[in-house]
């Protein structure tokens, strides 16, 4: 199908997403992405709304409030949002009493992206399938980035650790023609990899979410101060949590730059310039 009019239709601010995307081609190129992240997320989601786990909670409602709004899905970025601020105050009566809420948003959306690819007949439901076809993105998503712990590089790499596959994707298509993008989900895979890097000059850059499952941010920059690793592989946040605390603590380590999502691909490349120089003059 891809009409931008039926994205419209459903509510989707198209014109606030090109602000990333640029132009409808990479849009078209990277929406089904949203439905690879919906089949990571919401198992989670519900692992840890049942645990009253709000902590984890909080990290992963973050990144789906994230992608909804790289893809002009506000109705779903305000909800998520709502939820995010509500998880991280421990308020789990409220998560309980409007999860159904979100969940039904998502639902609707994962029929829009499909309908708007074609993946699914306009108007279908979808019940039959959906599963099914989260499964098999899934699958190809994971197979694509094909992403090995540890991997040691051996040509000039930016390392992108985030847990968001769609920032993930976008950089390496920003950079895939110049650099060896490395890519890692949470903190856990970002610290494999870079020990696994210690011993070269592979590494130009490091772009570090903050907010990532299992492993933070903060985890990574604490092993890096422990190791004396800034100047060896510099790092620059890229970031949702743009709270005066967040920013304080981050620039309490030897960080380059720090950027705000949603951002575009001038932004990004701007970062990376000032990162990679950085590692240049020291």
């Amino acid at each position: 199908m891809l009409n931008v009019d039926f994205l419209k239709e459903n509510g989707v601010d198209v014109d606030k997403s090109l602000e990333l995307f640029g132009d409808m081609q990479t849009y078209n190129d990277t929406v089904g992405e949203f439905l690879l992240g919906v089949s990571q997320k919401i198992p989670k989601l519900e692992e840890y709304k049942n645990a009253k786990d709000m902590n984890n909670y909080a990290i992963y409602v973050h990144s789906l409030k994230s992608d909804a709004r790289y893809f002009g899905f506000t109705k779903l970025a305000e909800l998520a949002y709502n939820q995010e601020m509500k998880s991280k105050a421990g308020d789990v009566y409220y998560i309980y009493d409007t999860y159904d809420e979100l969940m039904s948003e998502v639902d609707r959306l994962t029929h829009v992206v499909k309908q708007y690819l074609g993946k699914e007949a306009v108007g279908s439901d979808g019940e039959d399938n959906t599963n099914e076809s989260l499964e098999k993105t899934e699958l190809l998503g994971e197979k694509a980035e094909d992403v090995s712990l540890g991997e040691v590089y051996n040509e000039p790499t930016i390392l992108v650790a985030d847990d968001s596959n769609i920032v993930r994707n976008f950089v390496s298509r920003i950079f895939s023609d110049t650099y060896k993008v490395g890519v890692a989900k949470d903190g856990k895979e970002a610290l494999d990899i870079i020990k696994a890097n210690q011993g070269n000059d592979s590494i130009k850059a490091i772009l570090l979410d903050l907010n990532m499952p299992e492993v933070d941010g903060f985890a990574v920059l604490d092993y890096m101060k422990k190791n004396k690793l800034f100047t060896k592989m510099p790092v620059s946040i890229i970031s949702g949590d743009s709270s005066k605390e967040t920013i304080d603590k981050a620039f309490t380590y030897q960080i380059v730059d720090m950027i705000k999502k949603p951002f575009n691909d001038i932004d990004i490349k701007r970062v990376v310039e000032r990162t990679i120089y950085f590692k240049e003059m020291n």
